[in-house]
C-alpha cells in the first residue's frame, strides 16, 4: 500500500507509481493564500493534537532545502516555435553558481538527492506560472513559490528588511526615521508567505524520510508550519544573520512566537558561538527554556523534544574560486591592475552599500591614516567596492550620499595628478574581476559595525594563493610563500575563525587607521606565517564541509525520532509537539480509579512543592478556599481505612503542621524527609541520624556572600537544611552564581557529612543519605509490618528529589514487599526524562485524578459493598 505521505510531486512526474494513474498530467499545485494571515490556519483540525504518522513503506534520501530564493537565473528570451514559426517570449533558467544553496549540495553527497524550495527573483505572470513550475520541478528540482507582488513587498520589504534585519543588526526602532514602528501588517505578511512556503514543501516531502533545511530569517515560522502538519519531521535551520543579544531582541512584540517556531526544528544553526548564546539566554528569559552541553553537544529539552545547537561559520565554494582564478580573463585583468598601480600598495574594500558595512567609517579611517603618515600620500590607495545594497530606503541613501561626499573631499585634499588616495567602484563588476583585486591587494579591510558572516575575507585568502599563471602575471617569484594581511572588525561572523587578522573597533576611527599602518609595516615572514594559518582553516572548512557537518549533525539529533510517540498540542504559533519515550504514557484518570477501586492497601506519596502548588497547595499568600479544598481530597482519602497517604515536602515541619493541622490522618515528610510523622497525633522524627549541624557555620557564609552579590537570592534556612534560592534572580547570572557556590560550597564541605547538589533555581546543603526516597522505603516498610502488603501505590512528584521516591517504589515492585499483583503508578508532572512510567501535564489534572479517587473512597464509605 502507498504510503498516504506519497501526494509527493517528484515521484509522481518521474512516473515511480504508474498505478496512480497520474503520470504524465500536468499536477495542479497545493493553493496558496494570497491574503494576511494573523496566526497558523487551524482550519484543518486533524493537524491539531495529532498522533505521529505511520512509516512510510518507501525510503528514499532526500533533503529539501528551503530559501527565500531559488538559486536560478531567469531571463527572457525569445525563441521560433516549431509548429506555426512564430516568435514568442519565453523563460530560460540556468543555475545560479554564486547562490550558496547550490554551493552546499556538494556536501551533502552523491546519495542524497536535492529538492529545492523558494521564490524566483523575477516576477511570473500569473498565466505562466503553472507551466514554469513544472518546468522547474522537471528540470532543475525547483519548487518555485509565487508570492504577489503587494504581499511579497510587505513579507520582505516590510517584515524582513524593516524590522528583523535592522533588529537583528542591533538597531532599535526608536524613532520611525530608524526602521519605523511595528506594523502588526507586515507581520500578518510575513506569516502568510511561510504558510505559503510550507504548502509548496508539503507539495513534494515524504515526511518519514525526507530531511528539511530551512535557511534564514525569513523563514522563521515556517518551522512551526510544518512540524504542526508532520510531528516527526526532520527538520533543521540555519540562521545566516547576527543573533541578538536578549536585551535587543526582547523588544520585538513576535518574540515569543519566533522564539518557538524556530524551537519547532531539530537543529539550529548559527555562525558563532556569541549569536548561539544570545539565542539560548533568550529562550531562557523568555521562555524559561534551559541548556545544558552532553559530550560537546549544546541541547535544549523543549516538551520532551531535543532541540540541537550547531556553531558552525559557512565557507566558500573552493571549486568555484579556484575555476574563476584559472580563467584567462582574470589573468588578463591582474596584468592590467599591475600596472594600473604600479609603485604602489593597494588597501582593499569590498562591501554593500548598506548602512551596516560601514564603508563611510572605513573612509575617515584611511582619510587618518593619510593626516598621520604623510610618507603614505602617493604610495597607498584604497580601493572601495561598493555593490548595491540588497535594501531600500532612505538609509541607503544617506549611505551613499556620504559616501561620495567623503570619497570627493579625501581625493581633493590628498590627490594629486595621476593619483587618486580613494578609488570608488559602485558599478556592477564581472566575478572575475573582483577575483583580480583581490589577487593585487597587499590587504583587505572588512571593517562592518554588525555582519552575520561575510565571506569576503574568506576569497581573498584564497586568491592571495593564487595560481602560477598570476604568480606570472605580477612577476612573482614562486619558490616564495604568498602573504596577506586582514583587518577585520570584531563585529562580523568570521572574526572569531581568523586568528592571524588584526581586529578593530571600526567606531574607533584613530584605532582602524593604526590598524591600517600596522598591517602595511608587518614584514613579509610575518604575512606569509598569517596567510598560511588562514589558508589552512578556510580551504579545509569550505561550504561542502559546513554542509556535510550540518547534515551530520541533524541525522544525530533526529536519530531520537525512533521509538519515541509524539502528537501536537496548541493553536496557532503556540503550537509545539510533545515527545516521550514509548513507554512513557500519559495517566489515565480513569484507569488509575479502576485501579483504586479493585485494591485494598494503598501506599499514596504525594510531593508539595511544585507538583501542587500552582491551584491546590498554597505558599503563603494562597486564599483559604483553595487551602480548604485541598485540605478537603486530602482528608477524604485519609478518611479510607484502606490508604496511607502522606505529603512530602522540602518546607519546614513548622509550615506543614500549620497548613495541615486539620489533616488528623495524614502523614508528612518535612525538609526531603529528614523530619517525619505518620498523623498529627504523633511525634516528628528524624529519618537519619545527624550527630551535629556545625557544617552550617561554614556554608551559610558562603551563601551569605553570593547572596550580597546576586540580586533578587535568599537564603532558606532549615532544621536540616540549608539553601541558596536564585528564582528572582537574572536567570543567566543566577546561573552562572550558582555553579560557583555549588564548586565553593563543595570544595569548604569536603570533609563534612553532607551532599550539595543544584536543582531548579536552588542550591541545597543537606545532610548526606536524606532523600525522599527514604520516605518511600519508610512508609512501604510500616505497611508490610502491619500486615498490609501494598496492592496499591501511587507516587506523584515533579523535579529531580521525587526521582529517588520513583525508583524505590519501582524496585519495590520487583521485591517482596508489595504484593505480587500490585498496581504502581509513579507519575512525573509534565513530559521530561523521568524514572517514572507515568505523567499528567500539570497541578491541575494532578487534582483532577486525586478528586476522582477521593470520591470513589466516599462512594465507598457511603456503600462499602459497591467495590
Amino acid at each position: 500500500m502507498v504510503s498516504r505521505s506519497y501526494s509527493n510531486l517528484l515521484d509522481l512526474t518521474s512516473g515511480d507509481f504508474p498505478s496512480l494513474g497520474r503520470v504524465g498530467k500536468r499536477l495542479s499545485r497545493v493553493a496558496t493564500v494570497a491574503s494576511f494571515m494573523t496566526e497558523v490556519d487551524d482550519s484543518d483540525n486533524s493537524n491539531i493534537s495529532v498522533g505521529s504518522e505511520p512509516p512510510s513503506s518507501i525510503s528514499q534520501d532526500r533533503m529539501i532545502i528551503v530559501g527565500n530564493q531559488l538559486p536560478l537565473r531567469a531571463e527572457r528570451r525569445k525563441r521560433r516555435r516549431t509548429e506555426d514559426g512564430e516568435e514568442e517570449e519565453v523563460w530560460d533558467f540556468s543555475w545560479d553558481e554564486d547562490s550558496l544553496l547550490l554551493q552546499l549540495k556538494d556536501g551533502l553527497g552523491e546519495d542524497i538527492d536535492v529538492v529545492y524550495v523558494g521564490c524566483l527573483k523575477e516576477e511570473i505572470d500569473p498565466i505562466e506560472q503553472d507551466e514554469v513550475a513544472q518546468t522547474l520541478l522537471e528540470t532543475f528540482k525547483c519548487v518555485p513559490a509565487f508570492i504577489p507582488p503587494e504581499l511579497f513587498s510587505r513579507y520582505y520589504h516590510g517584515f524582513c528588511k524593516q524590522h528583523l534585519w535592522p533588529l537583528f543588526h542591533y538597531m532599535l526602532p526608536l524613532s520611525p526615521d530608524l526602521g519605523g514602528r511595528f506594523d502588526r501588517s507586515f507581520w500578518q505578511a510575513y506569516v502568510s508567505v511561510n504558510k505559503i512556503f510550507a504548502d509548496k514543501v508539503m507539495e513534494v516531502i515524504n515526511p518519514d524520510d525526507d530531511f528539511v533545511w530551512v535557511h534564514d530569517y525569513h523563514l522563521m515560522v515556517l518551522p512551526t508550519f510544518l512540524r504542526k502538519r508532520f510531528n516527526r519531521l526532520k527538520m533543521g535551520f540555519f540562521l545566516h544573520s547576527p543573533f541578538p543579544s536578549s536585551e535587543i531582541y526582547r523588544t520585538l512584540p513576535v518574540r515569543d512566537e519566533l522564539l518557538r517556531a524556530l524551537l519547532n526544528t531539530d537543529l539550529i544553526g548559527f555562525h558563532t558561538f556569541d549569536y548561539a548564546r544570545h539565542f539560548l539566554s533568550c529562550c531562557s528569559r523568555m521562555l524559561g527554556v534551559s541548556y545544558q552541553s552532553k559530550r560537546g553537544h549544546i541541547g535544549l529539552e523543549y516538551y520532551g523534544r531535543n532541540v540541537s545547537i550547531k556553531i558552525l561559520p559557512v565557507g566558500i565554494h573552493m571549486g568555484q574560486l579556484q575555476s574563476v582564478l584559472d580563467l584567462p580573463e582574470t589573468e588578463s585583468r591582474v596584468a592590467e591592475l599591475r600596472d594600473q598601480f604600479m609603485d604602489r600598495t593597494v588597501l582593499l574594500g569590498v562591501d554593500d552599500m548598506d548602512i551596516f558595512k560601514g564603508i563611510t567609517l572605513k573612509l575617515l579611517a584611511f582619510e587618518q591614516l593619510l593626516i598621520q603618515h604623510p610618507d603614505k600620500r602617493g604610495k597607498v590607495v584604497l580601493v572601495q567596492i561598493a555593490n548595491p545594497a540588497r535594501g531600500r530606503g532612505k538609509d541607503v541613501q544617506e549611505v551613499q550620499s556620504e559616501t561620495y561626499a567623503t570619497v570627493k573631499r579625501i581625493n581633493q585634499t590628498f590627490g594629486r595628478p595621476k593619483y587618486e588616495p580613494v578609488i570608488l567602484i559602485d558599478t556592477p563588476l564581472q566575478f572575475y574581476e573582483r577575483i583580480a583585486y583581490y589577487v593585487l591587494a597587499e590587504c583587505c579591510l572588512v571593517t562592518a559595525v554588525r555582519d552575520g558572516m561575510n565571506l569576503i575575507p574568506y576569497e581573498y585568502i584564497i586568491c592571495r594563493q593564487g595560481n602560477e599563471k598570476l604568480d606570472d602575471a605580477l612577476g612573482l617569484d614562486k619558490s616564495v610563500p604568498k602573504k596577506s594581511m586582514l583587518v577585520l572588525s570584531e563585529f562580523i561572523g568570521c572574526s572569531p575563525s581568523l586568528s592571524g587578522a588584526v581586529r578593530v573597533n571600526p567606531w574607533n576611527i584613530d584605532a582602524v587607521a593604526e590598524a591600517m599602518d600596522s598591517a602595511l609595516m608587518v614584514g613579509d615572514f610575518e604575512k606569509q606565517m598569517r596567510h598560511e594559518k588562514h589558508y589552512k582553516y578556510v580551504s579545509t572548512h569550505d561550504v561542502a564541509y559546513w554542509a556535510n557537518s550540518f547534515m551530520q549533525d541533524l541525522q544525530r539529533t533526529c536519530n531520537e525520532h525512533v521509538g519515541r510517540r509524539c502528537w501536537g498540542i496548541g493553536f496557532g504559533l503556540g503550537f509545539r509537539v510533545i515527545a516521550m519515550d514509548s513507554n512513557f504514557r500519559k495517566l489515565s484518570v480513569e484507569y488509575i480509579v479502576s485501579a483504586y477501586k479493585r485494591t485494598r492497601n494503598r501506599a499514596i506519596l504525594i510531593d508539595y512543592d511544585s507538583t501542587m502548588t500552582t491551584t491546590t497547595l498554597p505558599s503563603s499568600a494562597s486564599t483559604t478556599s483553595t487551602l480548604s479544598e485541598a485540605r478537603e481530597i486530602l482528608n477524604s482519602l485519609c478518611a479510607d481505612p484502606r490508604n496511607v497517604v502522606f505529603i512530602v515536602s522540602g518546607k519546614d515541619r513548622k509550615t506543614l503542621s500549620k497548613w495541615f493541622s486539620s489533616c488528623e490522618k495524614l502523614g508528612m515528610a518535612a525538609e526531603h524527609g529528614y523530619f517525619l510523622r505518620s498523623n498529627s497525633e504523633e511525634e516528628w522524627e528524624t529519618c537519619v541520624a545527624v550527630p551535629d549541624f556545625d557544617w552550617k557555620q561554614i556554608a551559610e557564609p558562603v551563601m551569605q556572600l553570593y547572596t550580597e552579590t546576586t540580586d533578587g537570592s535568599a537564603i532558606e534556612m532549615k532544621e536540616s537544611t540549608l539553601v541558596w534560592n536564585y528564582q528572582h534572580a537574572d536567570p543567566d547570572f543566577g546561573s552562572c552564581q550558582a555553579k560557583e557556590l555549588l564548586d565553593h560550597l563543595e570544595s569548604v564541605l569536603a570533609n563534612e557529612s553532607v551532599s550539595v547538589k543544584r536543582g531548579q533555581h536552588i542550591v541545597e546543603v543537606k545532610p548526606q543519605g536524606v532523600n525522599k526516597g527514604l520516605v518511600a522505603e519508610r512508609l512501604l516498610a510500616t505497611m508490610q509490618k502491619k500486615g498490609m502488603l501494598p496492592d496499591f501505590v501511587l507516587c506523584i512528584g515533579d523535579d529531580r528529589s521525587e526521582e529517588d521516591m520513583f525508583e524505590v517504589i519501582s524496585s519495590a515492585a520487583k521485591g517482596s514487599s508489595l504484593s505480587p499483583v500490585a498496581e504502581v503508578f509513579a507519575c512525573t508532572v509534565g513530559q521530561k526524562p523521568s524514572k517514572a512510567k507515568y505523567f499528567l501535564e500539570d497541578s491541575t489534572e494532578i487534582l483532577k485524578m486525586l478528586e476522582g479517587l477521593a470520591a470513589a473512597s466516599e462512594q465507598f464509605a457511603r456503600n462499602p459493598c459497591y467495590n
